[in-house]
């Protein structure tokens, strides 16, 4: 069916992507504590911080290489796709909601609704925060690759990381759990840093991943052929910038 490595590469990348940012979504209502740490007799913690976190390290690597690889237009497309499907899974979780259960499911329509139904605002949220902060990343992204003439893969994916998920973290504890009367003010900061600093510590950590998931590939596709992707993506991404 997929005749060529690019396109096997690029069908894999964005099974990762939609698997990870969906399960994110779904797990996201669940609340964590972390610590406390105690450096030097000081007292860290504990921090706030949604289990949705778990899986976004892994969109965040798998982004950069959509943006190595494919170019602005292949990830602002896959996070329109992705959030559209996200949006179907709301649909299919509130019909479900609407569907009562029979008396001897091992799930109550109680059990249900505490895990699903209070994720469904939580998740509209998250769409929004999630798509700002994709757009936000391609754009430093490329900003920084041009800037550095494709070099330093580190700083333009670990830079783009950094504040497209300042963005992201805030605005979505902000509209999920501070503007619905979840959190109290002090909560929300506490849990919108703490969230923000965790993120920040896994992509650093994920430098190394990065650099191996770039070595991968280009085994995968062949050197010279990865190194002719590479260079034709951002001569069109250039191009479309000159254009605009």
């Amino acid at each position: 069916m997929f005749s060529d490595r690019k396109s096997i590469v690029f069908v894999i990348l964005t099974g990762i992507f939609i698997t990870n940012a969906v399960t994110a979504e779904l797990i996201g209502g669940k609340l964590i504590e972390i610590g406390p740490f105690f450096i030097g007799g000081m007292q860290l913690g504990p921090f706030i911080m949604s289990v949705g976190i778990i899986p976004w390290p892994v969109v965040f690597l798998t982004t950069d290489l959509m943006n190595e690889y494919y170019g602005k237009s292949g990830v602002r497309k896959l996070s329109m796709v992705t959030a559209c499907l996200i949006l179907y899974v709301v649909g299919i979780l509130y019909l479900s909601l609407q569907i009562n259960a029979t008396p001897f499911s091992t799930v109550s329509d109680e059990q249900f609704y505490a895990v699903f139904g209070q994720s469904i605002f939580i998740i509209l949220a998250s769409i929004v925060a999630f798509l700002f902060a994709q757009f936000i990343d391609v754009f430093i992204f490329w900003l920084l690759r041009n800037k550095t003439g494709g070099k330093m893969i580190w700083l333009r994916a670990t830079g783009s990381t950094m504040i497209s998920q300042l963005i992201d973290t805030f605005v979505i504890m902000g509209l999920a759990f501070w503007l619905p009367g979840k959190m109290t003010t002090d909560q929300f900061l506490n849990a919108s840093l703490s969230s923000y600093t965790f993120k920040l510590l896994v992509a650093i950590a994920l430098t190394p991943l990065i650099y191996l998931g770039h070595s991968l590939i280009d085994k995968y596709l062949g050197k010279e052929e990865a190194h002719s992707i590479v260079k034709e993506t951002a001569e069109k991404t250039l191009h479309h910038k000159v254009e605009d």
